[in-house]
């Protein structure tokens, strides 16, 4: 072997374990010649537990003169925290270390990995020639928000990878196999796995484990337990007592543990708000109980009824795969296989690592309606932190200018709703930068080589990239025809399912089980040269000889279509506005911070200056003891400008608002970002056009616009955001005020703005001697203010407001002095030092 070399575009993460396809083939070589072998694939990588692995195997069998394996990775986003993990072997045991020669090289964002041990380092690694799997993890970086969009030539593929969310609680039943063939290392493995996976559940989930052989048994009847210490110990002992003899009795167990789930879920004192699965795992097949694999199959989807997921895991050579994999795909959880020779403790805990922290539930992808066709799988029961979601279509109108993409999702008690229109010409112009750099690396790579055939092969990768969204595209709808074939009813579906993903496969050159690879020899001209001809795909000769219902590897790790009765047509997209319609009256805190104050039955509107320190903690509503409402904002300074009278200039550069019913919560904006903290806490960017709303809250971000939120439906504030690309010395980023609807605060509301919420007031002018123009003064509850005609500029210098200011910090118009506004800390609730805002 004289060298390997790999390129990677992008993608989503490969597995560790052994569930690729295997291919062989066999070639003869006359002596005293040298042989080339190019082996060019494709493989979209799956996003887990943060991150991507390449793998590349390096088992030649023997120990080689010269082996070198080059990987180049060039990804369109900056890529982040590439390691080179320890050589992954399941027989022998690695040290825990880089591979020796290891070298890593980034010029530019393109990575550059080889490693090339001499038969000596190889030796010492393994004399059998079995060194392992060379494994590369990284991660890219992304912005929060809708994800990222790749765009070309008419394609679309989007990554959706949120994170910084809340953790969704989770009830989840354990089934396990206690069947005879589990004993020894396979019941040894899985109980050191479950006595890990016990220490790593949370606070707010809920458990029980069901074992299973001739008999089932289950550790705690009839109910699902929270995690608590005396529980988790209890759990500790069932499982150290678990022992392994009988059969395997598959569906009374899965059947037991749907009744488990469901009856939980029906009790009226569960929460509505969490994520619910059936862990199930077996080596074997179904020997007791029902054995047909048809009857199981339509007895667990009677049981489970759409209600929550199962996520099967198969350990050894004896086992049903393909029983094990129909039944997570048409109960939305996917399928892990484990190898008799691998490390199953480590593999069985990986795998809960993946599915053990829910962030969504019930995520629906949309596009622009008529803009988009054909659009691969966009609605998913769950989003696990640290995978990846991935969702392509063709675009159909060309001729659109951006397109309209909404995210709609649950969290907790919560919804959250991301959206964003995404300029189409601009993202095809920076994908076809990228395709470049990548093909560039390629052809950097393979000039090294220095062989002609290797030059070919970069022509061919390099064409392969530049269509490789279209690719992209291609790959997960053949995958959902296989998935979909796998649920299918009746022959006809089944048919119909195979005719689609067998044309798709032949369309791209995809190696499926509908289709075969044909490889033609060579052939030998006169002057010694080779020609060799591309290898072809075809229809397989007969399908059902393929292997049976087996998916391509990575299908097990798929969510399917289905979704709680819901289903997406192909072709078209939903468009929902986020923002709902909302008044917004003058009564706000702006700029420098300069008042306004409508006062919609006197017909007037009044404002003034508070001219504030640095880091005071204003009171602008206040509230709690009746509608639960406060409102505090804090000042920054920045220098007065130019000619200015003023020492300095003063900002909100947050406002935090508190909310005491039905359950306290707060709300802290600033330019950048929206913390939301209540029974747990979510950061929201404002760069991004999204939504969450729970029972009587919601939060609503109109992308680097304003932040509107909504308390109990007659309480609403827009925070307008005022940011600047370059900002001159005395210009801050900071935030405006705006009250929207103050229907239901209380007469008693006090604060800067909230104690005029309520009042009437009124302009009286009193004549002055001479010329002079008459004096006015603005009469509110018993007091007198002085007051002289302005005109302020509001909504961002959108409107003129003419109105009447009062001077000097608003002295005898609000009630009591400045200083009784200024609040000890942002989430201060005390009451108005005054009494109420009512005589």
């Amino acid at each position: 072997m004289e060298k390997m070399t790999s390129y990677h575009y992008h993608g989503n993460n490969v597995s560790s374990e052994q569930e690729v396809e295997v291919f062989r083939t066999a070639a003869s070589i006359p002596g005293r010649n040298r042989a080339v072998f190019l082996l060019m694939y494709e493989e979209l990588l799956q996003r887990r537990l943060g991150s991507y692995e390449h793998v590349t195997s390096l088992r030649p069998l023997q120990l080689v003169s010269r082996l070198s394996l080059d990987v180049t990775i060039v990804d369109h986003a900056p890529i982040v925290g590439l390691e080179v993990l320890p050589l992954r072997n399941e027989k022998i045991t690695a040290k825990p270390e880089v591979p020796i020669t290891t070298a890593i090289k980034n010029e530019n964002n393109v990575w550059k990995i080889t490693f090339s041990p001499s038969i000596v380092q190889q030796a010492k690694i393994s004399t059998s020639g079995i060194l392992g799997d060379f494994v590369i993890r990284y991660d890219v970086q992304r912005d929060s928000g809708i994800g990222d969009i790749q765009v070309l030539n008419g394609h679309f593929v989007h990554y959706f990878a949120p994170k910084d969310l809340p953790v969704v609680p989770k009830n989840v039943v354990f089934v396990i196999d206690t069947s005879a063939s589990m004993l020894g290392k396979k019941m040894r493995q899985t109980k050191d796995a479950l006595f890990t996976i016990l220490r790593d559940l949370r606070p707010a989930d809920h458990f029980n484990f069901i074992s299973f052989s001739n008999k089932i048994k289950v550790w705690q009847p009839n109910r699902l337990v929270p995690v608590t210490p005396l529980n988790v110990r209890d759990a500790k002992k069932f499982i150290y007592t678990l022992i392994p003899n009988g059969g395997t009795n598959i569906d009374g167990a899965i059947q037991t543990g749907s009744s488990l789930l469901q009856d939980y879920l029906s009790d009226p004192n569960t929460g509505p708000n969490s994520v619910s699965l059936i862990i199930f795992l077996t080596d074997g097949r179904p020997t007791i109980g029902e054995t047909q694999s048809a009857s199981i199959l339509g007895n667990t989807r009677s049981a489970v009824q759409e209600k929550f997921c199962i996520f099967t895991i198969g350990i050894g050579n004896d086992v049903d795969y393909r029983l094990l994999e129909r039944m997570a795909l048409e109960n939305c959880g996917m399928m892990r296989r484990i190898s008799e020779e691998a490390d199953a403790s480590a593999m069985l805990k990986g795998f809960y690592n993946e599915i053990g922290t829910p962030l969504l539930s019930d995520i629906r992808i949309n596009y622009t309606e008529n803009s988009v066709g054909y659009v691969t799988q966009n609605l998913f029961t769950n989003y696990f932190n640290g995978s990846e979601i991935v969702v392509a279509g063709k675009l159909t109108n060309q001729s659109a200018e951006s397109l309209h993409v909404q995210v709609t999702a649950s969290n907790n008690d919560r919804v959250i709703t991301l959206e964003t229109d995404v300029p189409l010409r601009r993202l095809q112009t920076e994908t076809e930068k990228h395709v470049k750099a990548a093909t560039a690396a390629v052809a950097a790579g393979t000039k090294v080589l220095g062989s002609g055939v290797m030059q070919g092969l970069g022509r061919s990768v390099g064409s392969v990239a530049e269509d490789f969204v279209e690719r992209v595209w291609g790959f997960l709808s053949v995958k959902e025809g296989l998935r979909a074939r796998l649920r299918s009813q009746t022959s006809k579906e089944r048919e119909d399912h195979i005719q689609q993903a067998t044309n798709l496969s032949l369309t791209y050159h995809f190696l499926t089980p509908l289709t075969n690879m044909v490889l033609e020899k060579p052939e030998v001209l006169a002057d010694g040269t080779m020609v060799v001809a591309a290898p072809t795909v075809r229809p397989a000769a007969d399908e059902a000889a393929s292997p049976g219902n087996k998916l391509p590897a990575d299908t097990d790790d798929e969510r399917p279509q289905k979704l709680r009765g819901q289903s997406s047509s192909l072709g078209k997209g939903e468009r929902r506005p986020v923002k709902k319609s909302i008044t917004i009256s003058k009564t706000s805190a702006d700029g420098d911070p300069h008042f306004v104050v409508e006062f919609p039955l006197s017909k007037l509107t009044v404002c003034f200056n508070i001219n504030g320190e640095p880091g005071d903690v204003l009171r602008l509503v206040s509230d709690h003891k009746y509608s639960g409402v406060t409102v505090n904002g804090r000042l920054i300074g920045a220098p007065a400008p130019p000619g200015s009278h003023k020492k300095q200039r003063t900002y909100f550069s947050s406002i935090t608002i508190v909310v005491d019913h039905p359950q306290r919560a707060y709300i802290e904006v600033t330019p950048k970002k929206v913390i939301l903290d209540g029974r747990d806490r979510i950061v929201l960017p404002c760069h991004t056009t999204m939504a969450v709303d729970s029972d009587a809250l919601s939060v609503a971000i109109s992308g680097g616009s304003n932040v509107t939120v909504t308390v109990g439906g007659n309480i609403s504030f827009v925070i307008l955001l005022h940011q600047y690309k370059n900002p001159a010395s005395y210009q801050r980023d900071h935030l405006g005020f705006y009250i929207g609807n103050s229907t239901g605060l209380s007469h008693r509301c006090h604060g800067l703005l909230g104690q005029f919420l309520h009042e009437e007031v009124g302009v009286t002018q009193l004549p002055a001697p001479g010329d002079t123009n008459p004096s006015a003064f603005l009469k509110v509850r018993d007091r007198s203010v002085p007051v002289v005609r302005k005109s302020r500029r509001i909504f961002s210098g959108k409107q003129n407001v003419d109105c009447w200011f009062a001077r000097n910090n608003a002295e005898k118009l609000i009630a009591g002095r400045y200083e009784d506004y200024v609040m000890p800390h942002m989430f201060d609730t005390g009451d108005w030092p005054h009494g109420t805002n009512k005589a």
